[in-house]
């Protein structure tokens, strides 16, 4: 949207200084497409194709019968407060009372709650790259400065534990990942995970906040949590939340566990912003933690499958160098070999450009790596149909090769 410059000149430094969400952005021009009549296929936005599983939308029905239809507490229901903590218990190897967990509107939410929370202005955040798009802005926004630790494709996207040592200052407050990893899909084992909080157990003034929140969306064996190391476990937060494993996106849950100070701080925070979440919807939330997993491992296998599938469409489109993801439903291949060239008329000198080359030649919406701090690479979202993947990998081969 273009605003006149007298508008511009009444929005505050902080809105103006914020950039935009560049899958919300690509999803955007995705349906502006659309809208012109172009049958555009997306593969940008990290949503599940899945329904929610109809046990969960019976429970939140159900809680609406029985009158769940009001305010809740700002740190959520006990009823699901302790289901997570139950949860943290049986699946993690954490141990964090009912107390210690706050319920938010998303994950996002917990992320940007834990940030406010612990930030003052100048102290650094080390950030693993690639990284989720939205890390870095709240970072910014909380008056962190992001330090970023890049891992490429030839490291599986991982980054390793002298690469953490080298970047640890005195002015180190917080250390912020996923694993699984968006946009990567690149899961670190319990061995990965324990080495590299070896190197934080000295730092006690260095936090961890561990986004988790694909735990159920991984082909590697059993999911691992850092939060499980006893010698920092007291200063890891851990974040969760319903939208990718239960395909519960539009319900807008997360949650975190932490020490107590933190959250009794998260809350304080949402108390002011958002207050408790939607009360119909933490009922079913608790339902869905305690009871049956086998919807959530049928998708988890199809995505499994569609990972095969992805990686076998893109081995064949020259230049396009793809590693094999252990989680999440992202390939993240590196594309750089296209860089500097001229393809139908159109430069490509980065990763904007490829993606938006794509977008226009083949139709087909992806994510630049730029926005994930690595701009050598795109990310695709698999959480589509087999026909439409199938379809989508084809343009783009056909569009890269023409």
């Amino acid at each position: 949207m273009i605003m006149d410059q007298s508008v511009i000149q009444l929005l505050s430094d902080r809105v103006l200084d914020l950039q935009e969400s560049a899958t919300i952005k690509m999803s955007q021009m995705a349906r502006d497409l659309r809208e012109q009549g172009h049958n555009v296929i997306s593969l940008s936005l990290g949503e599940p194709d899945f329904d929610t599983p109809d046990h969960i939308k019976e429970a939140a029905k159900k809680a609406l019968d029985d009158g769940y239809t009001k305010y809740t507490p700002v740190p959520g229901l006990m009823e699901f407060r302790q289901a997570i903590s139950r949860k943290f218990k049986r699946e993690n190897e954490l141990d964090y009372a009912p107390s210690q967990i706050v319920v938010s509107n998303g994950a996002k939410q917990s992320i940007a709650n834990l940030s406010l929370s612990l930030l003052n202005p100048g102290d650094e955040v080390i950030i693993f790259a690639p990284y989720w798009v939205s890390y870095f802005e709240i970072v910014r926004l909380a008056g962190g400065v992001p330090v970023i630790l890049s891992a490429g494709i030839d490291q599986d996207f991982k980054v390793l534990p002298e690469q953490l040592k080298g970047a640890i200052t005195d002015k180190t407050k917080l250390v912020l990942f996923s694993s699984p990893c968006n946009p990567s899909g690149s899961v670190y084992s319990k061995e990965e995970l324990f080495a590299l909080a070896d190197e934080l157990e000295a730092h006690e003034q260095i936090h961890v906040l561990s986004d988790e929140i694909y735990e159920h969306i991984n082909f590697s064996g059993k999911h691992a949590s850092i939060g499980a190391h006893p010698g920092i476990k007291d200063r890891v937060v851990t974040i969760n939340g319903m939208s990718k494993g239960f395909s519960m996106t539009g319900w807008r849950l997360g949650y975190m566990g932490a020490p107590q100070w933190i959250a009794d701080a998260c809350a304080k925070i949402q108390g002011q912003f958002t207050s408790g979440a939607t009360s119909f919807g933490q009922k079913a939330a608790a339902e869905a933690l305690d009871g049956d997993l086998g919807p959530t491992k049928e998708m988890c296998a199809a995505f499994a499958k569609r990972r095969e599938l992805v990686i076998d469409l893109l081995s064949e489109v020259p230049g396009v160098k793809c590693n094999k993801p252990q989680g999440a439903f992202y390939v993240f291949p590196d594309i750089s070999a296209y860089f500097g060239k001229t393809i139908n008329g159109f430069t490509i000198q980065n990763s904007d450009d490829f993606c938006t080359y794509l977008l226009q030649e083949a139709h087909v919406a992806v994510v630049a790596g730029s926005a994930f701090g690595a701009d050598e690479c795109f990310r695709l979202s698999y959480a589509a149909s087999e026909a439409e993947l199938r379809d989508a990998i084809g343009r783009i081969k056909k569009a890269l090769t023409a």
